[in-house]
C-alpha cells in the first residue's frame, strides 16, 4: 500500500514536472526577420515583439499575428471608358508595405489591405481615364500612376501601410480598337515608305537628267573642238597653199578642197 501511494506521488510529480516545463518553454518564443508578433493579454493588444527571441507570460499572453514588414505587390486589373468611347483593360501593379512604426494599426484597422487598395485604385483610374482621349492614355500613364500612389499613399497611411510604388504596365484597348489602330498605324507605314521611294525616285531622275546634261555638254565641246581643228587646218592648208602657187585666192583653193572631199566620198 505505501509502495502504491509513493508510486502515484511519483508519477504526480513526474507530470508536474513535464507540465512545468512545458509552461516554461511557451513562455519563449522566435520572431524572424522582417516579422513582427503582436503580443495580446486576455484578447488585449499588450505589445509588438521585433525580431529575435521574446518572451511572454505563459497562459496569459498569446502571439495573436505575425504581420509581415516585407514588400508585397498587387496587381489591379482594371476595365474603364476613354473620353473618346474606347473601352481599355489596365494593369496597375501596387507596392505596398507595413511602416515598422505602425504595426498595430496595421493589423487591428484592415482586415484585408489588398481589397482596399484595391478599390482605391478602382476609384482613381475610372476617375482620370474617362478625362483622356485613348492617345493621351498612352502618353500619360505615369501620370495616372503618381495619381494612384498619391491617393493611396494620403490613405493607407492612416492604417499603417505606405505606398512604396504604382506602376501602369498594360493598356490593352479593345480588340476592334486595337485592329483599326494597326491598320492606321500599317498605312503610315505605307504613305511614309511611298513618300521616300517617290524621293528616291526623284533623286534617280534628277540625277539621270544632269549626267545627259553633262554628256550632251561635253559631246557639244567635243563637236565645237572638233571644227575648231578642221577650221584651222583648213586656214593652214590655204595659207601654204597661196604660198606654193601664186596668183590662187582663198576661194580657188577652198573650191579645189571641197572638191577632193567629194570625190573622197564618193570613193567611199
Amino acid at each position: 500500500m505505501v509502495e502504491s501511494t509513493i508510486a502515484v506521488s511519483y508519477i504526480v510529480w513526474a507530470f508536474g514536472i513535464i507540465g512545468f516545463l512545458i509552461v516554461l518553454f511557451s513562455s519563449f518564443f522566435t520572431v524572424k526577420e522582417q516579422t513582427n508578433a503582436v503580443i495580446e493579454r486576455f484578447g488585449k493588444f499588450k505589445r509588438i515583439a521585433t525580431p529575435g527571441l521574446g518572451m511572454k507570460l505563459p497562459l496569459i499572453d498569446k502571439i495573436a499575428g505575425r504581420p509581415s514588414l516585407k514588400v508585397r505587390q498587387l496587381d489591379v486589373k482594371v476595365e474603364t471608358k476613354t473620353e473618346d468611347n474606347v473601352f481599355v483593360t489596365m494593369i496597375v501593379p501596387v507596392q505596398f508595405y507595413i511602416i515598422p512604426a505602425k504595426v498595430q494599426e496595421a493589423f487591428y484597422k484592415l482586415a484585408d489591405p489588398e481589397q482596399q487598395i484595391e478599390s482605391f485604385v478602382f476609384d482613381v483610374v475610372r476617375a482620370r481615364v474617362p478625362e483622356m482621349k485613348l492617345d493621351e492614355v498612352f502618353q500619360k500613364k505615369d501620370q495616372i500612376a503618381d495619381a494612384v500612389k498619391k491617393e493611396l499613399s494620403d490613405t493607407m497611411d492612416d492604417y499603417g501601410y505606405s505606398i512604396s510604388k504604382a506602376l501602369v504596365t498594360d493598356i490593352d484597348p479593345d480588340a476592334k480598337v486595337k485592329t483599326a489602330m494597326n491598320e492606321i498605324n500599317a498605312a503610315q507605314r505605307e504613305r511614309v515608305a511611298a513618300n521616300e521611294r517617290g524621293e528616291a525616285e526623284k533623286i534617280l531622275t534628277v540625277k539621270k537628267a544632269e549626267a545627259e546634261r553633262e554628256s550632251k555638254r561635253l559631246n557639244g565641246e567635243g563637236i565645237a573642238a572638233q571644227r575648231k581643228a578642221i577650221v584651222e587646218g583648213l586656214r593652214e592648208s590655204v595659207q601654204q597653199f597661196k604660198e606654193s602657187v601664186e596668183g590662187t585666192t582663198s576661194q580657188d583653193v577652198m573650191s579645189l578642197v571641197i572638191m577632193t572631199q567629194y570625190f573622197d566620198t564618193l570613193k567611199e
